[in-house]
């Protein structure tokens, strides 16, 4: 019962970070690509509807783009864990004692002696054999798979939330603020997602703030240029 309770505390933290994984993802991106084409097309014209419309459409482009793709990758490790699940299913079948065999080295790993290591495989193994080799072998929980559409949604709100920051700046924003303000808001969203993904990520907070910062940095003389161009 303790071990089916723990099976599923993990199961259900390793769904909510997969979404938060993907809100922060989808939410940097969304940033990013908005303010990508914000930038170049304020260079190119001062119309203000002109520039709302390009990066409304480039904020739905990003944030429905980011969805599919949450989607599809999601779908494809899914796949992959219920194709390793029933690999494991033949083994069980054709290789028993190769799969004894694993368990076994998995407990003695851990500290347990060889013979002790053998008991707890061979009771294991009698009782809930697909579920002890899945979860020694490959980390999964049997029948316990992400959504993708958790995912997928996560992405789709946060991108879109991502990208509402600079356009919000640019588009609402006194003219003569209008460039101050919007690169302010952008330095000020990728700080928060450098930060929220060196939490997700147990990385190091300052080198991820420090990092996405850069990033937008570049990304804003970028496109400027560019705008400058046409």
């Amino acid at each position: 019962m303790a071990k089916k309770k723990k099976d599923e505390q993990r199961s259900a933290m390793g769904e909510r970070l997969n979404v938060l994984r993907a809100g922060v993802l989808g939410s940097n991106d969304g940033i990013l690509t908005v303010v990508g084409v914000l930038f170049s097309v304020a260079v190119a014209t001062s119309n203000r509807f002109t520039i709302f419309i390009a990066g409304l459409s480039d904020l739905l482009a990003c944030a429905f783009s980011m969805a599919s793709g949450e989607y599809a990758s999601v779908s494809t490790q899914r796949d992959m864990e219920q194709v390793t699940v029933k690999e494991e299913q033949a083994l069980l079948k054709k290789d028993r004692e190769g799969e004894l065999a694993a368990v076994r080295k998995y407990y003695m790993e851990k500290g347990v002696s060889e013979e002790t290591a053998e008991d707890i495989a061979e009771d294991l193994l009698d009782k809930k054999p697909l579920e002890t080799v899945v979860d020694v072998k490959h980390g999964l929980i049997l029948n316990e798979y992400m959504n993708p559409w958790n995912a997928a949604f996560s992405s789709l709100i946060s991108a879109s939330l991502g990208g509402i920051f600079p356009l919000a700046a640019m588009t609402f924003s006194p003219v003569k603020w209008m460039w101050p303000i919007t690169i302010l808001a952008v330095c000020v969203s990728v700080s928060l997602t450098g930060y929220l993904s060196a939490k997700l990520g147990n990385g190091l907070v300052k080198v991820a703030i420090k990092r996405n910062l850069i990033v937008g940095i570049i990304t804003m003389i970028i496109h400027y240029t560019l705008g400058l161009m046409i």
